[in-house]
């Protein structure tokens, strides 16, 4: 008889490993042995042996009166033994939620005060988004703005939204402070635009190379762009980075020349130009025609024109010699 029952278990075992599963997804052949032995009030022991999840999950207990049959537990009993251990588990769950707010309520008071200060990094997509960020910046400030503004000549639309962006700073008493490159010396709506706010607070520098657009406001928030076609920008107000930005700019600053004192033009004894020196280190760094035109913010028809008087002026009759005359002339060790 034993053998027997423990022979049935050590089956059960084994069928049991093919078909696991939750008292929640009772499989087929259990569901209906289970059925049957409520219709009947019990059910063979051999028949069980194909769902032995019936035994396992307690729906079913052995007949007192006959071991190879076996009894089937109410399901408002079954139910109650299942949902028991649920409801403490429950329970006790709710217990440590408790525990876990009061323990963080301390702390939730300071982590709102948090929430309310300025992001140190937020991403701007989009030009009305950006353009709406900037005025909201320059709206606030109330010290100095800073800008670097690459390239060479500037559509006259960006020029005056600029310029309606500057004058209520100007009328505050702001001091503005802009770099440009030097085409945009040549460029009659940037001087235009140079002219109008010239009555402020306003120097305007010009440099031979620019990385990226720039703006920062107050030493408070930095605008930088972080796409090539600018529509895409960060604005950054971590102390940090606003402070690094503001040492870059510094630096280039003080190697600008101001827009109405001296050119960037003028010529050595040696026939070569502040501009075609530009070009002469950048030709030897293996630079090709179009990267110099964007980097000194020129068209590359400008540029191959100053590449054409650079070598007529060095005496090269080709590409190749002229690296070479620029590298022996020694006009790159010039103090500029």
């Amino acid at each position: 008889m034993f053998r027997t029952l423990g022979g049935g278990e050590l089956g059960t075992q084994g069928t049991q490993a093919a078909h696991p599963h939750a008292i929640t997804e009772l499989c087929d052949e259990g569901s209906r042995l289970y059925a049957t032995a409520l219709r009947s009030g019990r059910v063979a022991r051999t028949e069980v042996e194909v769902a032995p999840c019936l035994m396992e999950f307690a729906l079913l207990h052995p007949d007192p009166d006959d071991v190879n049959w076996l009894r089937p537990v109410p399901p408002s009993v079954a139910l109650a033994q299942h949902l028991h251990p649920l409801e403490r588990e429950i329970t006790e769950r709710r217990r440590q939620s408790v525990q876990l707010a009061d323990s963080f309520e301390p702390f939730l008071a300071l982590g709102l005060q948090d929430t309310a200060l300025p992001h140190s990094m937020t991403v701007l997509e989009g030009r009305d988004r950006i353009n709406a960020a900037l005025n909201l910046a320059t709206s606030e400030c109330h010290t100095e703005v800073l800008a670097v503004q690459p390239g060479g000549r500037r559509l006259e639309s960006n020029l005056m939204k600029g310029l309606e962006r500057d004058r209520p700073l100007l009328e505050r008493g702001v001091r503005l402070r802009t770099l440009y490159q030097h085409t945009a010396r040549h460029s009659p709506e940037t001087l235009a635009y140079v002219e109008q706010i010239a009555d402020g607070k306003v120097e305007v520098r010009t440099i031979d190379e620019l990385v990226e657009r720039l703006i920062i406001c107050d030493e408070t928030v930095a605008f930088i762009p972080i796409r090539e076609d600018r529509q895409v920008a960060l604005e950054l107000r971590h102390p940090g980075l606003v402070r690094y930005l503001i040492k870059v700019f510094e630096f280039m600053w003080t190697r600008a020349v101001p827009l109405k004192v001296g050119t960037p033009y003028e010529t050595d004894p040696d026939g070569i130009t502040d501009i075609q020196y530009s070009i002469a280190k950048l030709l030897v760094e293996g630079h090709v025609d179009e990267a110099i035109a964007r980097r000194l913010g020129m068209n590359v028809r400008t540029c191959r024109a100053h590449i054409a008087k650079l070598a007529t002026a060095l005496g090269s009759g080709s590409r190749a010699q002229l690296g070479f005359l620029i590298a022996q002339s020694g006009i790159l060790e010039r103090d500029h």
